[in-house]
């Protein structure tokens, strides 16, 4: 069944063009390590970029040595870990819960609908998810059955955590740990933590990489350490605020089609199994780490859909746990509750144009509708059939075709993104100017950056009077932008060749101020021009 799951996993990898900003940003960094040979400083756009700790850039960047930069290496890391998640919950099942529970878990993980849609986008969330995984579960095992092993894994899952995305990948396994120990009154789980052993484990991993980029530019800790995990979390400096009910929905849709099951099981943890005064209770530590990860996150001041994910694979383990004991009438009516989801989607699906707000969104989004309607009958008959088996108490069957279908269903709507991509990639851009623009010749990006042109052209661009994430960077290497449009109209007139791109509502302004300007792309978001 697994290799059915990975054949459906791993199959479109490479279909959709890279999308804006995430894709495009976790797309070019590792290119740009590759092209200058410098894997200890991250740079966007040859700009230093200390957002975010270097591990999958590394990992992307040696997918580009090995085969090439194509889409499919660019989201290749991601694919991998999520997969690897979906392993890492089986293993996990079967040593704290038993085979059956194991199977479905792996099962119902892959099919819930946040985790395969995450799983194939270019973005940190999913690399980040599996590690403090790894490093939580396998604390589970280490405090399930004493095995020091299991517990210096667990300090090395968290270290790659933290070098996935940063002191979340400790912070948030800690806190749970504590609130698990102050729930249960129970203290001596921080005993056998082989908190020695570990810490030198934890910090081989971490700090070789923090001293050197350190060294490289001192102005890296403050950036770092001060900005990206106080200023994000308790601001809303990034327009990334939402109110506290925000992931409420997301939740919601993101089991599909889970949900009902998903609320059963958090409701019946039921009591530790074992011996002694204070057997460790699993269950109440995977619990304890959901529903801390829910609330850590609708605190926030910065919120997106994404960062509910490491709660996944700890509530697939419940739901599997779960599901071995209920009756399968009850798991009938609880697919019952997600008909009318599956029929709500398959009415949008149908409305999908209505949603279009710009001319592009008019001309591309009744291209998506064919693919979402598909993606909404597949999850609608794979639904229904289950029911039908459910009815009949067939268990196991009904799963897997129920999770196949969801798989299936959220691939499509991912794959079926490509007929509108157009809007949120220079993919075509590219495919039209590579043979105009000549090597060396400078290539500016005038009141914009799209994120996806750097990859596909191979090259970087000097910003004008744009900064927005690339602030920082600028700020550390003002030499590598212009500043002002005014300031570009003299270094454009300087140059005896160069290439510009810009928005559509851009050219009639630098017409204005008389540059002298030859169109050779244009579309009804952005233009190309060289000077003649």
């Amino acid at each position: 069944m697994m290799a059915v799951v990975a054949l459906i996993w791993f199959s479109n990898l490479e279909y959709r063009t890279l999308i804006k900003p995430d894709e495009g940003r976790y797309a070019e960094i590792p290119r740009e390590m590759v092209a200058s040979g410098n894997w200890v400083t991250p740079r966007l756009n040859d700009l230093k970029y200390f957002e975010k700790p270097p591990l999958q850039y590394w990992a992307t960047a040696i997918a580009y040595e090995l085969f090439g930069e194509h889409q499919w290496t660019a989201r290749l890391w991601t694919g991998l870990t999520g997969f690897a998640g979906l392993l890492l919950v089986w293993l996990t099942g079967l040593r704290l819960f038993g085979r059956e529970a194991a199977n479905y878990s792996a099962l119902l993980l892959a099919s819930s609908m946040l985790y395969a849609m995450i799983g194939h986008i270019n973005t940190l969330d999913m690399g980040v998810t599996f590690f403090i995984s790894l490093g939580i579960f396998s604390f589970l095992l280490a405090q399930n059955s004493g095995s020091e092993r299991w517990m210096l894994l667990a300090w090395a899952g968290l270290g790659l955590a933290v070098l996935s995305k940063g002191l979340m990948g400790i912070v948030l396994p800690g806190a749970a740990v504590f609130i698990y120990c102050l729930v249960r009154r129970d203290f001596a789980v921080l005993k056998r933590m082989s908190w020695l052993k570990g810490l030198a484990v934890f910090f081989a991993i971490t700090i070789p990489w923090f001293y050197f980029v350190i060294k490289a530019n001192p102005e890296f800790f403050d950036k770092f350490f001060i900005y990206e995990h106080y200023t994000r979390f308790m601001t809303k400096e990034l327009g990334r605020y939402q109110p506290w009910y925000y992931f409420v929905p997301i939740l919601i849709a993101g089991a599909l089609p889970w949900t009902a099951l998903l609320f059963d099981a958090l409701f019946h943890i039921g009591r530790p199994s074992g011996s002694g005064k204070k057997p460790f209770h699993p269950a109440l530590f995977l619990l304890i780490w959901a529903v801390f990860i829910y609330f850590f996150f609708s605190i926030s001041d910065s919120k997106l859909p994404s960062y509910l994910l490491p709660m996944f694979p700890a509530m697939a383990l419940l739901m599997g746990r779960r599901l071995v004991e209920i009756r399968e009438r009850l798991l009938f009516w609880y697919m019952a509750a997600a008909l009318p989801f599956a029929l709500a989607l398959l009415v949008v699906s149908f409305n999908v144009a209505r949603f279009a707000d710009t001319p592009n969104q008019k001309e591309l989004y009744p291209h998506y509708e064919a693919w979402l309607v598909s993606a909404s009958l597949i999850l609608l008959a794979g639904i229904l059939a289950g029911m039908m088996l459910l009815w009949k108490n067939s268990k196991l069957p009904a799963v897997i075709i129920i999770s196949i279908a969801s798989l299936i269903a959220t691939q499509l709507g991912v794959s079926g993104y490509n007929t509108v991509a157009k809007e949120r990639s220079a993919k075509h851009i590219a495919e039209a100017i590579r043979s105009e623009i000549k090597p060396g010749v400078p290539f500016y990006s005038v009141l914009t950056y799209e994120q996806t042109l750097p990859f596909y052209l191979k090259r970087t661009f000097t910003l004008v009077q744009y900064q927005d994430e690339m602030g920082f960077g600028i700020k550390q290497e003002p030499w590598r932008w212009v500043p002002t449009l005014a300031d570009f109209r003299k270094v454009w007139e300087g140059q005896p060749k160069a290439y510009a791109i810009m928005q559509v509502q851009t050219y009639p302004i630098l017409q204005q101020m008389g540059l002298r300007m030859k169109i050779i792309f244009k579309d009804r978001q952005h233009i190309v021009v060289e000077k003649p």
